[in-house]
């Protein structure tokens, strides 16, 4: 499975090779892999869940400024601030936690990934 997402192409009828975009010594282990993909993805999950976040405050924010003390839009605007709160903070645990798993016991494949 070295070849993913068609790395190499070869026209029928010719000797020559396309190579793909990707190239495999910015992967980690050196091979093309599904878990080496998320592993070079990993840097942008925390920089998301922050801009998801800010887009969840803003559409609270204008949630409760447009209620006019309707109680149902009110507590709509809450319960999405909230919602996005907790969210953010189970993504943000998340990453520490298996950061943290990975240096306590030494877990090579996972430290590599948070370099």
């Amino acid at each position: 499975m070295n070849h993913l997402l068609a790395q190499t192409l070869v026209l029928p009828g010719g000797n020559e090779q396309i190579t793909g975009p990707l190239k495999t010594s910015s992967f980690i282990g050196g091979k093309i892999t599904l878990g080496s993909i998320l592993g070079s993805l990993m840097r942008y999950i925390l920089p998301l869940a922050g801009i998801g976040l800010l887009v969840i405050i803003l559409i609270a924010g204008f949630t409760l400024l447009t209620s006019a003390g309707d109680a149902k839009k009110v507590e709509k605007g809450k319960q999405t601030l909230t919602n996005g709160v907790i969210g953010f903070f189970i993504v943000f645990l998340a990453y520490w936690i298996t950061q943290l798993v990975g240096i306590v016991f030494g877990i090579e494949a996972i430290t590599k990934i948070f370099k």
